[in-house]
């Protein structure tokens, strides 16, 4: 097997393991009752109004739909500049909905009632998606859809890319606010929790970046030579 196959399949088995981990972290963080992450919180909306009428449509159910409603976004702001190699976000996203449900269920043994055990539980959820959203930058292959779009808005209006993916972030929590209030005459799955990982994740990933640099080049090396291994330019034997 050729190099740039060892490389690729090692990119996608770290992509799969960074969607577990990935799902692992939203998980914990509904589970801890502070408000879900910006991009759950929509589909936690869904989820709650919905599933008393159909049990079937679960959170990852929900997350699946609302991701896609995404991708119909990215295709309606780049026509024919969306590219068919953007679809493999579909089954992505269908694994990561599925992850998420599992997840769910490992952990629906995790019932904080106490403050300070909601905010333990939330910041663990940060740590854990900090990692998992890690592994899908080292991973390098698909975007979730959540940070696909915010990559075609920023194309199609010139604009930063993390400005960009802060705006979508602020538009998801709005629009999830204004779901809960309609849907239940209350603030639901939208509170600090919700704030705090907005903040905290993308911080924590690029750390976790800085500091496992050394994972990243051999688990995903660029290029390989005789005794070496390089990676963005710098040499390590």
């Amino acid at each position: 097997m050729s190099l740039k196959k060892q490389e690729t399949i090692r990119r996608y088995v770290f992509l799969f393991v960074g969607l577990f981990v990935n799902a692992l972290g939203v998980s914990l963080i509904t589970k801890a009752n502070l408000g879900t992450s910006p991009i759950t919180s929509i589909p936690y909306n869904l989820n709650m109004e919905i599933q008393p009428k159909l049990p079937m449509f679960s959170l990852g159910a929900a997350t699946f739909v609302f991701n896609i409603l995404l991708i119909l976004v990215q295709l309606a702001l780049l026509r024919k500049n969306f590219k068919l190699s953007s679809l493999l976000q579909l089954p992505v996203v269908l694994i990561f909905s599925v992850f998420i449900d599992i997840t769910m269920a490992m952990l629906s043994f995790v019932q904080p009632t106490t403050y300070p055990a909601e905010f333990v539980s939330l910041i663990i959820g940060c740590i854990i998606l900090g990692f998992g959203v890690f592994m899908e930058m080292v991973a390098n292959v698909v975007m979730l859809p959540g940070e696909a779009t915010a990559r075609a808005i920023s194309w199609v209006t010139g604009s930063d890319f993390g400005k960009t993916k802060v705006l979508v972030d602020t538009t998801m929590t709005v629009t999830a606010i204004i779901l809960s209030f309609i849907f239940f005459g209350k603030l639901c799955g939208v509170r600090e929790g919700t704030i705090i990982s907005a903040l905290a994740v993308g911080f924590i990933a690029r750390n976790f970046k800085k500091i496992f640099y050394v994972l990243e080049t051999i688990l995903v090396p660029t290029k390989m030579g005789k005794g070496r291994i390089i990676v963005n330019g710098k040499e390590h034997k």
